[in-house]
């Protein structure tokens, strides 16, 4: 899997656990979501935006890049 297409990955699935963290609020109330970690899934998909609109001659895209791809790898392995 190429840059764009993990990053594209990753911000699927952020999305997808931002879907199920909205039916939970909608089916228990939002109170069911204290410390979740949505604010964490929306620094990342923050992060995973600046990195598509990052220029590749940007200092930061390497590491940017890295971090992203252990994030993605989060999503890629088996929950027990």
């Amino acid at each position: 899997m190429d840059d764009r297409e993990l990053v594209s990955y990753l911000r699927r699935c952020n999305e997808a656990d931002n879907h199920a963290f909205a039916e939970v609020a909608h089916r228990f109330g939002g109170d069911a979501l204290l410390d979740s970690h949505l604010p964490t899934l929306d620094l990342i998909d923050q992060l995973a935006r600046e990195w598509q609109a990052m220029d590749f001659g940007d200092d930061r895209y390497p590491g940017l890049t890295y971090a992203l791809r252990v994030l993605a790898q989060a999503y890629q392995q088996p929950h027990a």
